[in-house]
């Protein structure tokens, strides 16, 4: 069964203590959906916020002196967020990859996927692996890595198959940002209505009242 689902690049933490985060490898990735356990939750809440923690520009304010808000500040105050992960594109029967997000793509930038089905025709998904998504006339064709010279896994799907997954894949979305909202309430009471929308932010996601 193929699967398209939201992933998030993570680091390790060892030295993390400002929050509860569960234990993981550096370079694997967090699949974000509505299931995740508070630490998994708290790991990518960390990880998001550390892919924004450099100093922002003097219009954001300075940066406050006690290690909590100084970790947060970037998220909390820049315009532009990064979250470092993509779209994964999986068949489950094989544990084949068509898709794997690169270094340098980000998950605020996951609408590309709609700019295959309605707009350009053609995406591409960071680097290393160089992987591509490309409309075919009704099909979407899927490269792991379109820079490979000994070849690479692809596999063409249906356009109305594509947009069904990618529909699954934003509410993976929304449920991970609605189970981060619970978690920031009980975790970061003084900063949780600020680092929910931060996270909506980071994750390109309109909300509704």
């Amino acid at each position: 069964m193929i699967v398209i689902q939201p992933v998030l690049e993570i680091s390790a933490a060892d030295d993390f203590a400002l929050w509860p985060v569960g234990e993981h490898e550096s370079y694997g990735y967090l699949v974000l959906d509505g299931e995740l356990t508070p630490a998994e939750v708290g790991t990518a809440v960390m990880r998001i916020a550390d892919c924004n923690n450099f100093e922002p520009e003097e219009e954001h304010g300075p940066c406050p002196t006690d290690p909590l808000g100084a970790f947060l500040h970037g998220l909390l105050t820049m315009p532009n967020l990064f979250a470092a992960g993509g779209f994964r594109v999986t068949d489950t029967a094989t544990n084949t990859v068509f898709v794997e997000p690169g270094c340098c793509n980000g998950l605020e930038t996951w609408r590309d996927w709609r700019e295959v089905l309605d707009g350009t025709g053609c995406s591409y998904f960071g680097h290393d692996p160089s992987s591509a998504a490309e409309r075919v006339g009704d099909n979407v064709r899927l490269t792991l890595d379109a820079d490979a010279r000994d070849g690479s896994p692809v596999i063409e799907l249906p356009v109305d198959q594509v947009r069904a997954l990618l529909t699954g894949a934003e509410a993976d979305l929304r449920d991970f940002h609605s189970l981060a909202g619970t978690w920031a309430g009980q975790h970061l009471p003084t900063h949780a209505a600020a680092v929910t929308a931060a996270l909506a932010r980071a994750l390109d996601l309109e909300l509704t009242e």
